[in-house]
């Protein structure tokens, strides 16, 4: 069959990213307490397309999602499946983004009740260029609020997501906990009255703005030993304003030696 794709283009265009869009399979990660864990996963992928060339071959992506025979890495991404796609289709770059559900075990602070958190996490690969998202919910209690009432304060839930550029090994885990302990209380899906009282006197003790965590996130980052660079966004989903508060920062060990 003819293979128009191939054709030659004559506009002399080249194409930054080509590919597909919302490829939803199923995938397994590796998981700190079992091994390994299933999900499921969205994939972006794309690649450079030559200002010669008139298309690239859709099915090809496809192919490659619909056969993943490892728990999904980024040594996986960087090292086996992008290189071999941009082999394949002859692309000097390429690019893969992977979101997924990841659900970890907490345990309830009183009763000591089992549940399971769901993290919202992206691996994004372009060409050597891997970056890991973990998105946690948070509480955070206001600092102001608290010292300028009678009683008590108000609070509300958050989202910190830290994005990492690693020198080895970081687990999924490891970014929740870090996220966990800048933030005025973890979230939990099961509590009881026992564990309400605790985590809200726990926020109430620990009054942070978005500025203190994004800041207490930045020095345990800092400390880190495998992570290089990193970026992280925290947003507060205000619940006495009619508008988000939020607060950026990014760094990596070459930031912090200028500082």
């Amino acid at each position: 069959m003819k293979d128009i794709q191939n054709e030659k283009d004559k506009r002399g265009i080249t194409i930054q990213h080509v590919g597909v869009q919302g490829v939803v399979v199923p995938i397994e990660v590796k998981d700190k307490e079992h091994g390994v864990q299933s999900t499921i996963a969205t994939f972006d992928i794309g690649v450079e397309l030559p200002a010669d060339q008139r298309g690239t071959h859709m099915s090809r992506f496809i192919e490659y999602v619909q056969n993943l025979a490892e728990p999904l890495s980024f040594k996986m991404l960087t090292m086996t499946i992008l290189p071999e796609i941009k082999k394949e289709l002859n692309a000097k770059s390429g690019m893969i983004t992977v979101n997924f559900p990841y659900f970890v075990s907490v345990i309830s602070p009183v009763s000591k009740l089992k549940s399971k958190l769901e993290l919202d996490v992206t691996f994004s690969v372009k060409d050597d260029d891997a970056w890991m998202m973990v998105t946690t919910p948070v509480t955070t209690l206001c600092p102001c609020s608290k010292e300028i009432s009678k009683y008590g304060a108000h609070n509300q839930r958050g989202h910190i997501s830290i994005s990492i550029k690693a020198d080895g090994w970081v687990w999924i885990e490891e970014l929740m906990n870090i996220a966990n302990a800048s933030a005025s209380a973890p979230v939990y899906p099961l509590l009881k009255r026992p564990d309400e009282k605790f985590v809200t006197e726990q926020a109430y003790d620990n009054p942070r703005f978005v500025e203190d965590v994004v800041r207490e996130v930045k020095g345990r980052l800092d400390r880190h030993p495998q992570v290089s660079k990193y970026k992280v966004h925290v947003v507060n989903y205000e619940s006495i304003h009619n508008h988000n508060a939020y607060a950026f920062i990014e760094g990596g060990k070459e930031n912090a030696k200028e500082e």
